[in-house]
């Protein structure tokens, strides 16, 4: 695994984090939470493809 995966990665679970907290919370914020929706979709968007680049890359 290279660094930069390993990164993305320890990026989407800070956002899964910040995302059940504002769930969580009594006075949730809907925008604050879209936000961070369209934020980890775009973490896993990248992910995806650097996951399909070393695939598709020769060992």
């Amino acid at each position: 695994m290279n660094t930069r995966f390993f990164l993305l990665l320890e990026r989407q679970q800070k956002l899964d984090a910040m995302l059940r907290l504002a769930q969580s919370r009594r006075n949730a914020d809907p925008l604050e939470i879209a936000r961070l929706r369209a934020l980890k979709h775009s973490l896993r968007e990248r992910l995806a493809s650097l996951m399909k680049r070393s695939v598709l890359r020769p060992a």
